[in-house]
């Protein structure tokens, strides 16, 4: 994820390359998670709770971290 910035009322814009803004999108929509494109090439965010939370970074992470950033984090996981 490149930057992420608060706007008020739990909208959060996550600024992230445009040949994975779409996938990040849809997943999001399956989760049904609000969000929406804008044209800046920004993707917006509702997040209400610390599930809607981890969910959209959950999601991010999927498409943004690398091979072994993610399976530093499963190991981590599986340590708790």
């Amino acid at each position: 994820m490149q930057s992420c910035s608060f706007q008020g009322s739990g909208e959060h814009i996550v600024q992230i390359p445009m040949s994975d803004r779409r996938q990040i999108y849809q997943r999001l929509q399956e989760l049904m998670i609000k969000s929406w494109c804008s044209p800046d090439g920004s993707l917006r965010v509702e997040v209400n709770s610390c599930l809607t939370a981890i969910l959209v970074r959950s999601t991010v992470l999927q498409f943004m971290a690398s091979r072994q950033e993610l399976i530093n984090w499963l190991e981590r996981c599986w340590q708790l």
